[in-house]
């Protein structure tokens, strides 16, 4: 709840006494104070703020501090918690509070604020997503009476207070009022038509005012809604309570911040489908930014508000498949050519090359999206409409709008897409003179008098008319209510613009990965450098507040692609190929001393591949010989390490490939597995930047290193793993991540939803819940470590649930997968003990849908191709077919393409209209009201008896 203003007046008067009021509790050596932008509160200083006082009374801590104040005083301000040295541990969220007094005052009387902590949550409300999207309606409320304003003004009696009832109602209904009523006959006597009426302030804020007499306390109280049918909705929860503290002067005025009315919590509900992946009657080969407006409408009937993609950035480094891969930015900022309607371009495009847009239609109309074919097609024919009409857009005051709000990037990105191409590579270390950017060079480059410079004109040409599709797109959604969220990658290309002008925010010589999970046992290795975060404070993180701005002009919501890496990232070697052998960074090592201390001694046994001969026996048979001869050297009798040119993943990799070339080696995937086996094959990972520290291994236990070690080493080394990854770390990654996150937070206005799937430490959550930041939750993948199957009846309101996400294989393809798995599932999460279908039937997708809509999570969010497992019609193509991505393969072609048109789903009213009643009927908050949904018939019922995960009583699940 925000404090948009207090009083206004016109008298001068004596000294007034501001009192603070906030119930808080704080752990040992923690304070509260009040800082804000006015001397007395510390000018924004918190360490010369106005530190507050704690109190216990009854159950509640309440923290008081005072200042005395001319009549007229204004400011803003805001609470926080700090140490013992005023060291800030936590601040509040939202808007800065504002204090205005009124002239008039008598001297010596008390003001009251009484404060409610403002948290992440309380501030969800006011991002975009909600405010211009989903509650549109408060936007267009007019204001009837501005905080400071008052209908009682006169305190003539000694023993009478005027309180000032303030109300956050974000979700307000046309012709809808909002009351304060209580046990005092001044609101009604808890009579709606008695009570106080509020009047609306302005942002969702909803106050009025009465004197009360010392009799009227305590009070009772609470706020309603009363609609214009005649409906009343009183607040949940138990009554409010307004007492006057024995222990302090009582207040003339009391201005109450009640922070939200406790409405029923808002549910939503969304589809996920990468931009690529859609398909309609008007694009080339692939899903274009202009069929978003189809895909909203089509939302729009099936009563979901939300349409969420993969990130849309450029990632055209390679220059072939391998940048289908959209978390792999060849910049942050612009948009990949792939996505636009080259029949857009032009109101004038020439017969003949719309003859050819049609032919390539044809052409590129396949099962998945051919990305090599499809580009090339798309900028051959934008050239050709560019050399047309290049003049008249280059010189428009739309363009040159476009240009100089977007130069900072734009002309960088043009300059790094021309060298790419003249140089025929992105590695911009081979770009001689131009490895190094510089602002001269570049504006050399871009020079109207350089011979390229049309080139350059082609790239601004391209981004612009993308700007302007996909703005197009984004606003549609906004006037129907459906929101559109974005995806924010982890990492950068390590050969992207990013890291040509900005080299130092990134540490070149590393990667970014996971460490093992359930997506791959080995780990993930993303091949990203890793941020160089103390080089990024220096200016604020100013990138990746640029990121998040540029990212605000289409999206209104976003999801933090791995936000375990703003607490801590896996980081690998740069000369890693998988994911396996890595460190968390920041992470407070295992120091030399601290091992000796625990008799550790061997350090080099224990850092370095432990090869025995009999391991090569093991792996490679007969031609372990050969092997070790071309790999190995025997350092002692029947102990082997890598020779110096193949110690790595890389350089095995690369000898291993010219020995195929030379040999005709036979199964050289396996071969080079068992050596990455082999080299991976120790205990702990000695610091290249200290080598007196070290980390240990991930799962060093299933090591033969380890298994060869005596009982007390395994025990200690045991024990320090289990400290490294689960306890040491939590404070430093708490810290870590209060550093950067609320930067990125406060960027813009964006509804942020965190990626925190994977080995979660114990800090992310309370961060996460501090911050206002949504979660994310798969059924396949539980957080709760004794579970198989998550239960998204029992999941917490501020997170997002699905049944898949594009990192895994669709519900189809998941039910399909594993006999034993779906056996399982159908006795355990179903309730019955027949045998599940081998397919995943529109009855058993039904009945998990009906399982995640009714879930009490603040989103659900289904793939498209889980919705469309609703229907027999559209699981004619095999299952494993629609799976978007394999993290277990760090190649794989990201080219699914649903083989259903937008269309073909606009016309299927069945379909929408069973959606729709799942959302409406689970409660969740639809686009527009639903009509009456008919009930389906069912063949034949397997009643769900109650089940201990939680699962509601009454559900069936019709199999046919």
């Amino acid at each position: 709840m925000v404090n948009l203003g207090l009083f206004s007046g016109a008298k001068r008067a004596k000294s007034v006494s501001v009192r603070f009021r906030l119930p808080y509790y704080t752990q040992w050596g923690q304070s509260l104070v009040v800082c804000g932008s006015e001397p007395l509160l510390g000018s924004w200083n918190v360490k010369k703020g106005l530190l507050l006082s704690p109190i216990h009374q009854g159950d509640q801590l309440i923290w008081y501090g005072s200042i005395a104040v001319s009549d007229g005083f204004g400011c803003e301000y805001n609470y926080y918690v700090v140490d013992d040295n005023r060291e800030v541990l936590r601040w509040e969220k939202g808007n800065r509070r504002k204090l205005f007094l009124p002239q008039g005052l008598q001297g010596g009387e008390v003001v009251e604020l009484r404060d409610l902590w403002q948290t992440g949550v309380d501030a969800i409300p006011f991002k975009l997503a909600f405010k211009d999207v989903v509650f549109g309606r408060s936007s267009t409320l007019s204001i009837e009476r501005p905080l400071g304003k008052f209908i009682h003004n006169n305190l003539n009696e000694d023993d009478s207070v005027l309180v000032d009832f303030k109300i956050c109602c974000p979700n307000i209904e046309e012709d809808t009022t909002v009351y304060v009523i209580g046990s005092s006959s001044k609101l009604g006597q808890w009579k709606v038509q008695n009570g106080i009426k509020l009047s609306y302030a302005g942002d969702s804020i909803w106050h009025g005012d009465c004197i009360l007499q010392y009799t009227d306390f305590p009070l009772k109280y609470k706020y309603c809604k009363y609609g214009k049918d005649g409906v009343i909705s009183s607040e949940f929860g138990q009554n409010r309570d307004l007492l006057l503290d024995a222990s302090n002067i009582p207040p003339r005025h009391i201005v109450l911040s009640d922070g939200m009315l406790r409405d029923v919590p808002w549910r939503g509900s969304g589809v996920a489908i990468p931009m690529f992946s859609v398909r309609s009657e008007d694009d080339l080969g692939v899903g274009e930014f202009l069929d978003l407006k189809l895909l909203v409408d089509w939302a729009v009937e099936s009563g979901l508000h939300l349409v969420q993609l993969l990130p849309v950035n450029d990632t055209s480094v390679h220059g072939m498949w391998w940048d289908s891969y959209p978390y792999s930015s060849l910049s942050v900022f612009a948009l990949h050519p792939l996505y636009l309607r080259v029949q857009a371009l032009s109101d004038n495009i020439p017969e003949d090359i719309k003859l050819e847009i049609q032919k390539k239609k044809v052409e590129l109309d396949g099962k998945d999206v051919d990305y090599e074919a499809t580009t090339a097609a798309k900028l051959s024919l934008a050239r050709k409409i560019f050399a047309r009409e290049k003049d008249s857009i280059l010189n428009s005051s739309s363009f040159q709008k476009y240009l100089s709000e977007n130069e900072e990037w734009l002309k960088p990105y043009a300059a790094f897409c021309f060298l790419r191409d003249f140089f025929e590579t992105s590695d911009h270390s081979q770009w001689g003179r131009f490895s190094q950017f510089s602002k001269d060079k570049l504006e050399k480059l871009i020079s109207k008098d350089s011979l390229h410079y049309e080139v350059i004109c082609f790239h601004y040409y391209i981004q612009y008319h993308l700007h302007q599709q996909l703005s197009e797109a984004a606003n549609y959604g906004r006037k129907k209510g459906v929101i559109l969220k974005g995806d924010l990658p982890i990492g950068v290309d390590r050969n992207s613009v990013d890291t040509w002008v900005y080299p130092t925010l990134f540490r070149m010589d590393t990667s970014t990965g996971a460490p093992p999970d359930y997506f791959d046992k080995n780990g993930q290795n993303w091949g990203f450098p890793t941020y160089n975060w103390e080089e990024m404070s220096k200016d604020n993180y100013a990138w990746w507040r640029a990121r998040l701005t540029q990212m605000s002009n289409y999206f209104t919501a976003y999801r933090i692609d791995h936000i375990l890496g703003f607490f801590r990232i896996w980081e690998l070697p740069e000369h890693a190929m998988t994911g396996l052998v890595g460190k968390f960074r920041p992470s407070i090592p295992l120091s030399q001393e601290e091992l000796e201390r625990e008799g550790i001694w061997d350090f080099d046994r224990l850092s370095r591949p432990y090869i025995r001969a009999e391991f090569l026996q093991d792996k490679f048979g007969a031609a372990w010989g050969y092997i070790a001869s071309h790999f190995l050297n025997e350092y002692e009798k029947n102990f082997y390490e890598f020779k110096k040119e193949c110690d790595t993943e890389k350089k095995i990799a690369s000898k291993l490939k010219s020995l195929v070339e030379e040999s005709q080696l036979q199964n050289p995937d396996q071969i080079r597995r068992s050596l990455f086996e082999l080299v991976q094959n120790i205990v702990l990972i000695r610091d290249p930047e200290n080598p007196k520290s070290f980390y240990p291994r991930f799962n060093l236990e299933d090591t033969s290193s380890f298994n060869d070690l005596d009982g007390h080493s395994k025990d200690v080394l045991k024990r320090l793993y289990y400290d490294y990854y689960f306890q040491r770390q939590e404070d430093l990654w708490r810290k870590n991540a209060l550093k950067t996150l609320p930067v990125l937070l406060d960027s813009s206005d964006m509804l942020a939803c965190g990626e925190d799937l994977g080995l979660i430490p114990s800090c992310v959550h309370p961060v996460m819940e501090e911050l206002g930041l949504i979660g994310l939750r798969i059924q396949r993948m539980p957080n709760e470590p004794n579970l198989e199957f998550g239960i998204p009846s029992q999941y917490s309101y501020m997170t997002v649930c699905a049944p898949s996400c594009h990192d895994c294989s669709t519900l189809r393809a998941w039910w399909e997968e594993d006999e034993e798995r779906r056996g399982r599932f159908m006795k355990n999460v179903i309730g019955s003990d027949i045998l599940p279908p081998t397919e995943c039937i529109p009855e058993i997708a039904h009945f998990i849908l009906k399982q995640h809509f009714e879930a009490p999570s603040m989103w659900a969010i289904f793939p498209l191709q889980d919705l469309l497992a609703l229907k027999d019609e559209y699981t004619t193509r095999p299952a494993k077919e629609e799976t978007i991505n394999d993290p277990t393969n760090p190649k794989h072609y990201w080219r699914y393409r649903s083989h259903v048109t937008l269309e073909s789903l606009m016309k299927d009213k069945e379909l929408q209209e069973t959606i729709k009643v799942l959302s409406v009927e689970s409660g969740r908050s639809v686009p527009h009201e639903p009509k009456p949904a008919s009930t389906s018939v069912h063949k034949e019922k397997i009643s769900v008896a109650t089940k201990s995960n939680g699962i509601p009583q009454g559900d069936t699940l019709a199999v046919i």
